[in-house]
Parts: C-alpha cells; sequence; structure tokens
C-alpha cells in the first residue's frame, strides 16, 4: 500500500511539474504572440501612413494641376473677352485724340 500511496504522490508532483511546465509555455507562447501583435501593429500603421501620404500627394498634385488648367483657361477666356476689333480700336482711338485735342463737344467725350 505505501508502494502505491508513493507512486500517487510521484504521480501528481511529475503532474505538478507538467503542469507548471505547460503554464510557462503557455505564457511565452502569450508574450511573443502579444510582441509579434504589435510589431504588426506598427507596421500596418506605419504602411498606412504611407499609403496616406501617398494620397495626399497625389490630390495635392491634382488639385495644383487642376487650378493651373483653370487659370489657364480664364486667361484665354479674358483674353477672349477683352480682345477689341480693329474698328471698335480706331473709333476708341479718334474719341480719346478727339477729347485730349478738344477736338470733340464736351458731351461727345464724355460718351464716348
Amino acid at each position: 500500500m505505501r508502494e502505491v500511496v508513493q507512486k500517487v504522490i510521484e504521480a501528481e508532483g511529475a503532474a505538478k511539474e507538467i503542469l507548471a511546465q505547460a503554464r510557462t509555455e503557455a505564457e511565452r507562447l502569450l508574450a511573443d504572440a502579444q510582441r509579434q501583435a504589435r510589431e504588426n501593429a506598427d507596421k500596418v500603421t506605419g504602411e498606412t501612413r504611407r499609403e496616406a501620404q501617398q494620397e495626399i500627394d497625389a490630390a495635392v498634385q491634382k488639385a495644383e494641376a487642376e487650378k493651373q488648367a483653370q487659370l489657364t483657361h480664364a486667361d484665354a477666356e479674358l483674353d477672349q473677352q477683352v480682345r477689341l476689333d480693329e474698328a471698335l480700336k480706331q473709333r476708341l482711338v479718334a474719341a480719346a485724340v478727339a477729347c485730349v485735342c478738344g477736338l470733340g463737344q464736351e458731351t461727345r467725350c464724355r460718351a464716348s
């Protein structure tokens, strides 16, 4: 009977040792998993930042190009609107000369 009790005690000791080793291994695995998760999160965060910056840079470039296109279009449109035909230029020059030289009537100078 003493041998049986001794074997039960030994078995309990072995079970406790196995349990302690399993806990230690589980804690190590958990710590490794947490470390790996942090590394992955840091990597993803860095990649996400880089991608976001690339998208921002592309949007800024697109906005600059659009701005330049609008300015070019507005400049061309302004050139077309401000362009005077030759006959109108001649009339305006004649009216200015007449006003400056006093050749025209005063009401005519104001109307021109």
